[in-house]
């Protein structure tokens, strides 16, 4: 089901597609009408009908708003008339009902403007975050993956995490990182960082060479929005760079930017690879050059799964402040379920685990990704001819 609220909304108000939101403003208009023609003249509550625009300001279209303001004033006028002078609610309630019709009406056309106006907007999000986290074929590289990612605010849909396979014809590699902060700086730096590795990453065959390219394109980036005036001359993006080649089948190449490391899950049990001693992209210019350690050539079973996930994940808390054990976790249903550690599945275990850990209240963004060599596919791509 959908987390969002306005869709859960249409989707209660409609029964096999058709719409049935107008149920309730008529509802409501015939009880008035039957209450009011069958009591005496000590209980009229027939001005009780301009209750009935109003519900369906907030539920129907303008139309049917409009609607149901003039019926309730043909309603009002027809049971008012029916009773004798003296016992008639008369034209100030007549005012009160008609008045209350137009005014409906327009609240409820104002609510529709901001209703398209949101949905516009969220078809903009989900375009942008399309671009930066591009859908990702099945199998991709040679590579068995998944991937969830959750917004905090729910509203943007984007934020700072980001991740990607790139096939190339010196194996496949794999990118997931989490720049610092929030808003469309940091999506703006995700966005730029992605766009480096894809290249890099197809083009070059050592992944030394494709780590330095993202450290001197989050340094380009950061330069460029500071001399615009933005705020970014501090930000900086912890990632997890990865390289799969045919040549090692039975080895991971692991480049770790300040990120939590990678998480293995198979058959040798549930482990972290070794930490990693960079620091996060755009803060490697305070280590010399030839001081920046090489990659790392971590024993990785074919069958294993890399799980890697971001600030989300860690940092999500329950009602007593407890911090959701990830590794616990994993290991307990990993040793319940060997099955478990198969991408798509893995990643849909720690996706409900943490949403039901913190209540479905992320402090975050947050990203699961999780990913192993398909058995049998070779890696990468060729280059074109």
């Amino acid at each position: 089901m959908t987390d969002d609220p306005d869709l859960r909304r249409q989707q209660l108000l409609r029964i096999r597609g058709w719409s049935v939101a107008w149920l309730a403003p008529l509802l409501l208009l015939i009880g008035i009408a039957v209450i009011d023609f069958n009591t005496t003249e000590r209980f009229r509550i027939i001005s009780w009908i301009v209750l009935v625009p109003g519900i369906a300001a907030a539920i129907c279209g303008v139309w049917t708003t409009a609607a149901f303001a003039s019926i309730s004033v043909v309603v009002y006028v027809v049971l008012d008339s029916t009773w004798p002078n003296e016992y008639q609610a008369g034209l100030p309630d007549f005012i009160l009902v008609a008045l209350g019709g137009v005014l409906a009406t327009l609240a409820c056309a104002i609510r529709v403007r901001g209703e398209q106006r949101m949905l516009h907007m969220r078809d903009i999000a989900e375009t942008t975050r399309r671009t930066v986290l591009r859908p990702l074929p099945p199998d991709w590289a040679g590579l068995e993956h998944a991937a969830v990612y959750l917004s905090a605010d729910t509203d943007a849909r984007v934020g700072g995490d980001f991740y990607d396979i790139q096939p190339g014809p010196y194996g496949a590699r794999v990118l997931v990182g989490d720049v610092q902060g929030k808003g469309l700086a940091a999506v703006e730096a995700a966005a730029a960082l992605l766009g480096t590795f894809r290249e890099a990453a197809y083009h070059e065959p050592d992944l030394m060479t494709v780590a330095a390219r993202l450290e001197i394109r989050m340094l380009r980036h950061r330069g460029h929005t500071t001399a615009l005036g933005h705020d970014d001359g501090d930000r900086f993006a912890t990632a997890v760079l990865l390289g799969f080649s045919d040549d090692r089948p039975d080895t991971v190449e692991v480049v770790n930017f300040g990120h939590e490391p990678p998480l293995a899950v198979g058959r040798e049990g549930v482990h972290h690879l070794p930490p990693g001693d960079r620091l996060p992209l755009g803060m490697n210019d305070l280590v010399p050059t030839d001081g920046r350690p090489p990659p790392a050539h971590v024993p990785l079973a074919a069958d294993a799964t890399l799980l890697i996930t971001t600030d989300g994940v860690t940092e999500a808390r329950d009602g007593h402040g407890m911090y959701y054990a990830l590794t616990d976790q994993v290991a307990r249903a990993f040793a319940a379920d060997p099955h478990v550690a198969d991408p798509w599945r893995l990643v849909g275990y720690v996706r409900d685990g943490v949403l039901r850990h913190s209540g479905g209240h992320l402090g975050d963004d947050t990203t699961i990704f999780a990913v192993r060599r398909l058995e049998g596919a070779a890696l990468g791509g060729r280059l074109p001819s």
